[in-house]
């Protein structure tokens, strides 16, 4: 049985252990993104460490959504 990975295929690690406040965030970000006003702490935190983004697809609208790592994390933990 061949269990290696392609060389194709990125590598994606989770860079610090995150606390149960942050893994909620992901979940809730996981099902819409949220309004800036209404991120917590924790946002500041998963940005940092490049799981979330903040976007503005409109004027004066920016929301907080997951990046490709963030749902890497999510489906490392067998959410997704």
């Amino acid at each position: 049985m061949n269990l290696r990975r392609p060389a194709s295929a990125p590598v994606r690690a989770i860079k610090k252990l995150l606390s149960h406040h942050e893994i909620a965030t992901l979940l809730l970000l996981m099902h819409a993104p949220i309004d800036v006003m209404a991120a917590t702490p924790d946002v500041a935190s998963l940005q940092e460490y490049g799981y979330v983004e903040i976007v503005s697809p409109d004027a004066g609208a920016s929301k907080v959504r997951l990046t490709e790592d963030g749902n890497a994390v999510l489906r490392g933990l067998g959410v997704k």
